[in-house]
């Protein structure tokens, strides 16, 4: 589905990502682990056509789309929830549901019902301001609104970043539910462990480079990988 082919991006001539390949296909759940700055959120954020490669090509079911602009990747069935959430906190929760959806000019109103049903606690808060949701209210409100472009692919910065552990769990529950209901996901995360836990392929990214790569369950067992993401 998703091709990423000898991808290069360059930061204020410092290569942040250095000639990746891997392949995201349909149906999947995908991981990039690895440190700060290693590379990762670059790496979604260029596919999102945010930042501009400088080298490699991606790929979307045979079609070129590097380069294109986030419209268009949008458009095509790409969406990214960005690390720290980024919802409108000044406008309310159904607000935020109905931008995911500036693309569209059809009905929402299934939509909305099929995210509340996703997430209960949104309905209850729905005339409520972004602003005043708990962390992880606004996490589940980040993907809502990603839910609403109909996406065939979405792409999450760190959902679990800064959220209490019952919370991630909570999180992660979600990623495996929408993946079951047809939406390939591509997850980069710092907490490698529950990653790799529901990933089919996980990636080891350092400083730019994939080092590693495997199923989830393979790449949980590799020492090497224990040592320097699982902390055992």
């Amino acid at each position: 589905m998703l091709k990423i082919q000898d991808l290069r991006v360059n930061y204020g001539g410092i290569e942040a990502v250095k000639g990746i390949s891997f392949e995201v296909p349909d149906g999947s759940i995908v991981t990039l682990i690895g440190a700060n700055g290693a590379g990762k959120s670059t790496t979604l954020r260029t596919i999102a056509g945010l930042v501009k490669p400088t080298g490699g090509s991606i790929l979307w079911n045979g079609e070129d789309i590097t380069g294109k602009t986030p419209n268009a990747i949008v458009e095509r069935g790409i969406t990214l929830v960005p690390e720290g959430r980024r919802v409108f906190a000044n406008l309310t929760v159904l607000e935020n549901l109905k931008i995911g959806a500036y693309l569209r000019k059809d009905n929402l109103s299934n939509d909305i019902e099929h995210v509340y049903e996703l997430f209960p606690r949104l309905k209850e808060r729905s005339w409520q301001l972004a602003g005043t949701l708990s962390g992880g209210e606004q996490q589940m409100l980040a993907v809502g609104r990603a839910l609403m472009s109909r996406p065939k692919v979405m792409m999450m910065d760190e959902p679990s970043l800064g959220l209490a552990p019952l919370v991630v769990k909570d999180i992660f529950s979600i990623i495996q539910t929408i993946n079951q209901q047809g939406i390939t996901v591509l997850l980069i995360e710092q907490n490698a462990n529950m990653a790799l836990h529901v990933a089919d392929i996980g990636h080891v990214l350092e400083t730019g480079r994939l080092t590693l790569s495997g199923s989830g369950q393979e790449l949980l067992s590799n020492e090497a990988v224990k040592k320097a993401y699982l902390g055992t």
